[in-house]
């Protein structure tokens, strides 16, 4: 009776430890490199712009030089082929675009070199992340505007030939969020593209109609069903840290982002670039 216990159990012990170690191999290897590309559409009610602009979202790169990092050098040129080959009329960046610190090496420029090949008839629009601003926020600035990126610290510059605006707002982690600076430039009436990179941002926002992105979250990089995040960020609900959340009565697309941070490790939340396609609403 005895020996038959200890075997169920041991038998027991090795399925738990197989599956665990499964789950590792998947976390660890695969899921954090299998990146989804979502199409999203987007209706605006009484929108100016181009019917079905096409807006690329990229955000969160943590790019770097080393393989555990997961987003290389190679990958990142890799996904910004993907993005060009899906002829976007505007690429936003929302921010986070070097991993760590740069511990390993890698710089500014490294990451603009990348990011510089990403084209858009409209435009390439960027904030800055929390990490870039650890590094070196001047300097990301410099090195980015210098590979063609627009880079928008709180403020609002008009898309030539559209009618519409694109509004940065400032990372609020490195105390860079001014929302109001932001959109203070804004015509009456105006549409606009936002960006961020805290949702928080969101909450100090101006009612403005358009398409509102924000990153920061990475979906928690790890998503437990009835749970939600297994991390959300400085006390961020843990069941609005991906897709569409309602910000003070304002809709915003939380990305999971392209790769990692902290841990290499993501499970149930893939990493994204997302295609909106923007167009007015149906008439009644």
């Amino acid at each position: 009776m005895l020996l038959s216990a200890l075997r169920s159990l041991f038998k027991l012990l090795l399925v738990l430890f197989l599956a665990a170690a499964l789950l590792a191999v998947w976390g660890v290897l695969i899921e954090p490199r299998w990146v989804a590309h979502r199409e999203i559409a987007v209706q605006v009610p009484g929108w100016r712009g181009p019917p079905g602009l096409k807006v690329a979202v990229a955000s969160d790169w943590h790019i770097a030089h080393e393989f555990q990092r997961v987003m290389t050098i190679a990958r990142a040129n890799a996904l910004v082929d993907e993005i060009n080959a899906a002829r976007p009329d505007v690429v936003l960046l929302p921010g986070d675009f070097i991993s760590g610190r740069g511990e390993d090496g890698t710089t500014p420029e490294d990451v603009a070199a990348v990011l510089g090949r990403l084209y858009a008839p409209h435009g390439v629009y960027a904030v800055l992340g929390n990490h870039d601003w650890w590094v070196n926020g001047p300097r990301f600035t410099r090195a980015l505007r210098a590979a063609g990126v627009k880079v928008l610290l709180n403020e609002a510059v008009p898309v030539p030939g559209t009618g519409l605006w694109v509004v940065g707002v400032g990372d609020r982690m490195t105390g860079h969020s001014d929302p109001a600076a932001a959109t203070s430039r804004l015509p009456p009436g105006a549409q606009a593209l936002m960006l961020m990179h805290d949702p928080a941002s969101a909450r100090e926002l101006a009612p403005i109609p358009g398409l509102t992105v924000a990153a920061h979250t990475h979906g928690g990089q790890v998503w437990i069903p009835f749970y939600g995040s297994a991390v959300a960020p400085h006390g961020w609900p843990r069941d609005q840290t991906h897709g569409w959340v309602d910000i003070g009565g304002r809709p915003v697309y939380i990305t999971s982002g392209l790769g990692v941070s902290i841990y290499p490790v993501r499970i149930n939340m893939r990493p994204e670039w997302v295609m909106f396609s923007v167009s007015g609403s149906p008439a009644p």
